[in-house]
């Protein structure tokens, strides 16, 4: 495979949209069980109505046209076409960032923070701040994934993506930014290479331990975070075992359904995001079938699973005891679907420099709240400049 960057653009066959449109318009749905709507799952009565928009509302190819106003390019690496966005700052001194998504996410959630970091003066900001951004589709997620490639965990996404700045793209160091995986990758990054890292900024503390033995004497805040990771692991954390253990089963009927797709996804976006109830009131209904639909043009959801996998079956972060000592922020949104304290983070986090407590937005922050995350991330790397 050549290391060379070759230009992209997103552009989904006309005879693609046709086959998604009759799919949703046959779809069968289930029966709405007792209770409360979003108690057992995907509303069926919300899925209807976003099924129905998707079919008769939503314009892919405006999607497309905000995805394809950036710089894209695609490169042989690790045995896969690694897909990126990457655009150049607007400054004296851009930094690299590399600015990375999780599951169920894809480069669609970074649109409306691109230009706030690339073109700070923009906003209002000042172009000394200007980072160089590079937006990877993760490996094996959306446009970074083709049938029978190899699967990556996040110790293999964190070698992938380190090529990328390194060896193709010539960023000697750069900083990174990330939630969800992309919060674990960042943090693997940053154990893994830490020369090359100049700091890291994470929405997610992936890397802080999970395991109740590792809090003996827990203080109120750890204990706080103890009961709320137990709750976690009754209530929400379904989704990770199955994904974690039977991935290509599931991946089955979420790669012929599209409104199996979207149930599994949009619930997630319900339950993890700051919108009290009503998605659309944190993500756009085009925004969020942008994603969904980005999986299902390109049927990546089954090696999507994969960091999941690999985290059930040993992949790790760093090893248990072991410390990160690149400069760290954690920006702190109030629904975070996981919020260990200060106190936690600074056991794995030695260098923990930056800890903001934000007054909205939860886990997909850069969808939800751009501008407060932009002005995070600018803050944090600006006392590395």
């Amino acid at each position: 495979m050549s290391k060379t960057p070759v230009p992209f653009s997103l552009h989904v066959a006309d005879e693609d949209i046709a086959d998604l449109r009759a799919r949703l318009a046959r779809t069968r749905f289930p029966d709405q069980a007792p209770g409360d709507a979003w108690q057992f799952g995907t509303d069926v009565a919300y899925l209807r109505n976003l099924v129905e928009y998707w079919l008769t509302g939503f314009d892919w190819r405006a999607q497309e046209a905000a995805l394809n106003a950036f710089p894209q390019f695609k490169v042989g690496l690790h045995g896969i076409d690694l897909h990126f966005l990457h655009i150049l700052g607007n400054g004296p001194a851009p930094m690299p960032l590399l600015l990375l998504h999780g599951w169920p996410g894809s480069v669609f959630e970074f649109l409306e923070i691109i230009p706030r970091l690339t073109d700070p003066a923009r906003f209002g900001g000042d172009p000394r701040d200007a980072f160089t951004v590079v937006v990877p589709s993760l490996p094996g997620y959306g446009l970074s994934f083709s049938p029978n490639q190899p699967r990556f965990d996040v110790p293999a996404m964190a070698d992938c993506l380190f090529d990328l700045m390194h060896e193709v793209l010539g960023y000697e160091r750069f900083g990174a930014q990330g939630g969800d995986w992309g919060a674990a990758i960042a943090s693997r990054l940053a154990y893994a290479r830490t020369h090359a890292l100049i700091g890291i900024h994470v929405n997610l503390l992936s890397a802080v331990s999970r395991d109740p033995a590792a809090y003996p004497n827990p203080t109120d805040d750890e204990r706080r975070y103890l009961d709320e990771l137990a709750h976690w692991t009754l209530e929400e954390a379904g989704y990770a075992s199955i994904q974690g253990s039977r991935p290509q089963s599931l991946a089955v009927g979420l790669t012929d359904s599209p409104a199996g797709l979207a149930a599994w996804i949009v619930e997630k976006f319900r339950a993890w995001s700051d919108c009290g109830g009503d998605i659309e009131r944190a993500i756009s209904r085009d925004r969020m079938l942008a994603d969904i639909a980005l999986y299902w043009f390109t049927g990546s959801i089954n090696a999507s699973f994969w960091p999941y996998y690999g985290r059930l079956h040993g992949a790790v972060i760093l090893p248990p005891g072991d410390t990160i000592s690149v400069p760290a922020a954690h920006a702190a949104f109030p629904r975070e679907i996981i919020r260990p304290p200060r106190s936690a983070a600074e056991r794995v986090f030695t260098d923990l420099r930056r800890w903001t407590v934000m007054p909205r937005g939860g886990h997909f922050a850069a969808l939800e709240q751009p501008a407060l995350l932009a002005a995070d991330v600018q803050a944090f790397f600006g006392s590395l400049r």
